[in-house]
């Protein structure tokens, strides 16, 4: 029976789909989490506490950890297991990305300066120090500009300025962010002191789902974002497979996909690419060496029914993949954004939700009595609802319809 350690953060919503799929497969499964659980010990060597802010020990401690429980695959569930990964799966001679790869996917300027080597299409960027005077390096940028924090993730402290005036606005409130101690453990101090400023670019996005194989590229799926992420703030809500754009624009993302990987140096394991797609160009905006995040996976369905995570644990271990092919019905999740700023006091309509046509199931992810803090400051969804259908824009619609069911009283 092979052991695969999972490095899931405590944060993460991915574990139980990662442990259901490793008990269909019946592979022995060690999770490596960052904090410490007091049945540990009684868990007989199947549940580690590692420092995922610090990779490098982080990688001493699973190093130790396989002298005594050899370990035959490295599989990190959400960006904050890669680096680690990468590093444990070099001192244990496992396959994995370089060291050097997943950093680049980690870190947003050294990837545009990859992509820029490489010839990738991109567009202009400048990292700028949080210690600069911003009224001053507005007059010299050319607008509309976004401002990214260069580490964190899913759209966190992300932020569009049109003008001089709202880049100063907008370069306050990101480095404000980064001086939050939360977001300083998620990216580390060495990111904390700048920031990305890059061109705005127009055009659709979408996120493609894919697995690497000693470099060669699978795309699994390609997901429409059907509503517009113009900024000021980029939240994304709704995530549609199969794509509705053309064959041939499909054929463009991928290309632009597989040049991506092979500029970062990406040659194994999950895939998870943004894009945006302006005149025939297609412009990779992040890439990540991990599958898609949240509860977003549960749209994918392949063969007879295998879940993503099965499938990233049957490529991890070298076991028969019969098809690779996606469910042919329309799936689409709703990542449920957060509207304003409060302490959540109740949820209404779920059931409502559920009875529309084509929806799955519907998740609130956050109880009453939560606080709640939407983007560009917040990190977390109200919940997910699921949906799957003929096509694609019934997918969409029905989300929107259970969506507008369901009410939540925030304060």
């Amino acid at each position: 029976m092979p052991r695969v350690m999972l490095l899931i953060p405590s944060a993460s919503y991915r574990a139980p789909d990662f442990m259901a799929a490793a008990s269909r497969l019946g592979v022995e499964v060690v999770v490596g989490t960052d904090q410490a659980n007091p049945l540990q010990d009684a868990e007989g060597g199947r549940l580690v506490a590692l420092d995922f802010a610090q990779p490098e020990r982080g990688a001493d401690q699973i190093e130790a950890y396989a002298t005594m429980h050899p370990l035959d695959m490295i599989v990190a569930v959400d960006d904050g297991g890669t680096l680690l990964a990468a590093r444990a799966a070099r001192r244990l001679e496992l396959p994995y990305n370089t060291v050097a790869a997943v950093e680049a996917t980690r870190d947003k300027s050294r990837m545009r300066a990859r992509l820029e080597a490489a010839g990738v299409p991109r567009p202009a960027w400048h990292v700028l120090p949080t210690s600069i005077d911003p009224a001053e390096a507005a007059t010299t940028l050319e607008y509309p500009v976004v401002v990214k924090p260069l580490a964190l993730s899913a759209s966190r402290g992300v932020i569009r300025a049109d003008t001089p005036a709202e880049f100063v606005e907008a370069f306050r409130r990101v480095t404000a962010i980064l001086d939050a101690p939360e977001a300083i453990d998620e990216c580390g101090v060495e990111f904390a002191d700048r920031v990305l400023v890059e061109g705005y670019l127009p055009g659709v996005e979408v996120s493609i789902e894919a697995l690497l194989d000693d470099g060669r590229l699978r795309v699994l799926a390609i997901f429409d974002k059907p509503d517009p992420l113009e900024g000021p703030f980029f939240e994304e809500t709704i995530y549609v497979t199969p794509s509705r754009l053309s064959d041939a624009d499909q054929r463009v993302l991928t290309r632009a996909t597989d040049a991506t990987c092979r500029a970062l140096g990406l040659t194994h394991g999950a895939v998870h690419a943004e894009l945006r797609l302006h005149e025939g160009v297609a412009y990779p905006i992040d890439v990540a060496a991990r599958s898609i995040g949240g509860l977003c996976s549960r749209t994918l369905d392949f063969g007879t029914g295998m879940s993503l995570e099965e499938l990233i644990l049957r490529h991890a271990i070298g076991a028969e993949v019969q098809t690779y092919e996606r469910d042919a019905r329309a799936a689409g999740v709703m990542m449920i954004p957060i509207p304003r700023a409060g302490t959540l006091r109740a949820v209404r309509g779920v059931e409502a939700a559920e009875r529309v046509p084509l929806i799955e199931s519907v998740t609130i992810s956050l109880r009453p009595g939560s606080t709640v803090i939407p983007l560009p400051e917040g990190t977390e969804y109200l919940g997910f609802i699921f949906a799957r259908g003929d096509r694609p824009e019934d997918v969409e619609q029905a989300l929107r319809d259970a969506h507008a069911a369901i009410t939540f009283k925030i304060e």
